[in-house]
C-alpha cells in the first residue's frame, strides 16, 4: 500500500508541473461584457512568491478552457498556479489526500466522492459566508448550498464545496419549424405538454424520440426522465429520501414516476420506431429523428450536451431549440431542474487557496469561460450576453430562474444502483415489464448491498 502512496506522490508530483506563459484569452477592459471591475479588484490581491496547486477533471480542450481561466488568477496576484489532472482523476485524489500530499484545491463532479473525503477529515470546510454568498445569489441558491454541505469526521454538517460549473437536463430538443408547420406551441406546464403529445399523435405525428442505447451502461438516458418526473411529481424532499433509500424504489411514489415513463415509452404511437426501438436506439442517434423530411418525431428530452449529436450543420436557435421540461405548476413545485456539476474545496489551506475560491464569486470568474464554450452558471451577478451563443443564454437562464436544483440521482446512488440495477431496470421497463415490478427488482438489489 504505501508504495501505491509513494507512487501516486511521484506521479501528482509531475503532473503539477507549470504551464508554458500564456495570454490572457481577453484583454481586461476591452469588451463591456465581462465584469472588468473584478480584474481590478482582483489585482490588489498580493500573493507573489506563493503557488496555488488545483486538481481538476478537465482534461484535453477542457484543460486549455480551465487554463485560460487561471491566467486571470495568476496575471492578476501575481500566484504560481499549477493545474494538474488525472485519467482516473477520482482514484488520484484519494490517494493524493491520504498521502498528505493533496493540492490546495480539488474541484470534483462526484458528490458521492466529496462526501468521503470530508467524513475522513480531508476537507476544509469553507467559510459561512461563502455559503450565505450561494444561498444569495445563485439560482436554487439554498439547494446549491444543500448539494455543498457534507458531514465531516465527526458527522457535523459543514460547507465544503463552492459550485462552480453547472450541467443542465431539464431540457426538451425540438425544431422550430416543425412546430410552426404543424402550429404547435411550447408547452408551459405538464398538462399543456401531455396534451401536446396526444395532439401531435392525432394529427398522426409521433411526439417522442427516446434511445437507451449505450454501450455497457444502456439504460441511463431513462433514468434522466425518471429523476425528472420525480422532482414534477412530488417535494424535493420525497426526491432526497429516494436518493438515500428512505423512500424505495417500490414505493407508490417511485412506482407511480415510473408508470409516467412506461406509458410513453411503451406506447407505440409516442415514440419513434414504437416501443421496441427504445432500447434499440442508440442515444447519440435518436434526436435525428427530429430532423427527418417529414419528421420522425417532435420532441426529445436530453441534457445540454445533445447538440453533439445533431446532423452536421444543424444551427441552434433555427434548425434546432429547447424549451425547459415543464412542472406541474397545480403542484406548486416552482420550476425543479435536474442537472449536474463540479463542485470546488479546499483540500490544503492556504490565503491563495481562500482567494481562489473568492474568486469564483465573481462574475468574471464565470463570464470569461462562458464567452468560450460548454460552461453554464446559475450564478445570477453574471453578464448573460457574455455567453458564446444564443442557446449557452436561454440554457443558464433556466438554471437562474430555477426554484429547486437537484443533483441527477443516479449518480448520488450506490454504484451498483445507480450504474446498475438503475439502468438495467430502465430497459426491462422499456421492454414492457411492469413498474412494479421494476421497482421490486431495482429495490431487492439495493437490498442486497452489504
Amino acid at each position: 500500500m504505501k508504495a501505491i502512496l509513494a507512487a501516486g506522490v511521484a506521479l501528482t508530483a509531475l503532473a503539477f508541473a507549470a504551464p508554458a506563459s500564456a495570454e490572457l484569452k481577453f484583454k481586461p477592459g476591452e469588451d463591456s461584457k465581462f465584469n472588468w471591475a473584478n480584474y481590478e479588484e482582483l489585482d490588489k490581491v498580493d500573493l507573489s512568491g506563493q503557488t496555488l496547486t488545483v486538481f481538476g477533471p478537465w482534461r484535453g480542450p477542457d484543460e486549455d478552457l480551465v487554463q485560460s481561466i487561471l491566467e486571470y488568477f495568476r496575471t492578476a496576484t501575481g500566484a504560481t498556479v499549477n493545474y494538474s489532472s488525472s485519467e482516473n482523476y477520482e482514484q488520484q485524489i484519494v490517494i493524493d489526500t491520504q498521502a498528505g500530499s493533496p493540492p490546495n484545491i480539488a474541484i470534483l463532479p462526484q458528490p458521492g466522492l466529496i462526501q468521503d473525503l470530508a467524513s475522513k477529515g480531508l476537507l476544509v470546510p469553507l467559510n459561512d459566508a461563502d455559503a450565505q454568498f450561494v444561498a444569495q445569489n445563485y439560482g436554487a441558491g439554498e439547494s446549491w448550498v444543500d448539494l455543498g454541505t457534507y458531514k465531516d469526521k465527526d458527522g457535523a454538517e459543514k460547507f465544503f464545496a463552492f459550485p462552480y460549473k453547472a450541467d443542465l437536463k431539464s431540457l426538451v430538443w425540438y425544431s422550430p419549424e416543425n412546430f410552426e408547420e404543424a402550429g404547435y406551441k411550447i408547452p408551459q406546464t405538464w398538462a399543456e405538454l401531455m396534451k401536446l403529445q396526444d395532439q401531435i399523435v392525432a394529427d398522426g405525428g409521433v411526439p417522442w424520440c427516446i434511445g437507451l442505447g449505450s454501450g455497457g451502461a444502456t439504460g441511463w438516458p431513462a433514468t434522466d426522465w425518471v429523476e425528472d418526473i420525480m422532482l414534477r411529481l412530488y417535494e424535493p424532499s420525497v426526491y432526497d429520501q429516494w436518493v438515500a433509500n428512505e423512500v424505495k424504489f417500490d414505493d407508490p411514489k417511485v412506482v407511480a414516476a415510473l408508470k409516467v415513463f412506461a406509458d410513453i415509452a411503451t406506447n407505440d404511437k409516442y415514440v419513434d420506431g414504437g416501443r421496441a426501438a427504445v432500447a434499440a436506439t442508440d442515444f447519440r442517434d435518436s434526436p435525428k429523428g427530429l430532423f427527418g423530411i417529414p419528421p420522425k418525431c417532435y420532441m426529445h428530452r436530453q441534457a445540454s450536451f445533445i447538440p453533439s449529436f445533431f446532423p452536421e450543420g444543424t444551427e441552434l436557435g433555427t434548425d434546432a431549440d429547447f424549451f425547459y421540461f415543464p412542472a406541474d405548476d397545480t403542484k406548486g413545485l416552482g420550476k425543479p431542474v435536474l442537472g449536474a456539476g463540479t463542485l470546488a474545496m479546499i483540500t490544503k489551506d492556504s490565503p491563495a487557496a481562500r482567494a481562489f475560491i473568492d474568486f469564483l464569486k465573481m462574475p468574471l470568474a464565470h463570464e470569461l469561460w462562458m464567452a468560450q464554450s460548454g460552461f453554464l452558471t446559475p450564478l445570477k451577478t453574471v453578464n448573460t450576453d457574455a455567453y458564446a451563443n444564443d442557446t449557452l443564454k436561454k440554457e443558464g437562464q433556466v438554471l437562474m430562474d430555477a426554484t429547486t436544483f437537484r443533483f441527477d440521482a443516479s449518480d448520488l446512488m450506490p454504484g451498483k444502483i445507480g450504474a446498475g440495477a438503475f439502468w438495467t431496470g430502465m430497459v426491462d421497463l422499456a421492454g414492457g415489464k411492469s413498474p412494479e415490478a421494476v421497482g421490486k427488482e431495482i429495490q431487492a438489489a439495493w437490498d442486497a448491498i452489504k
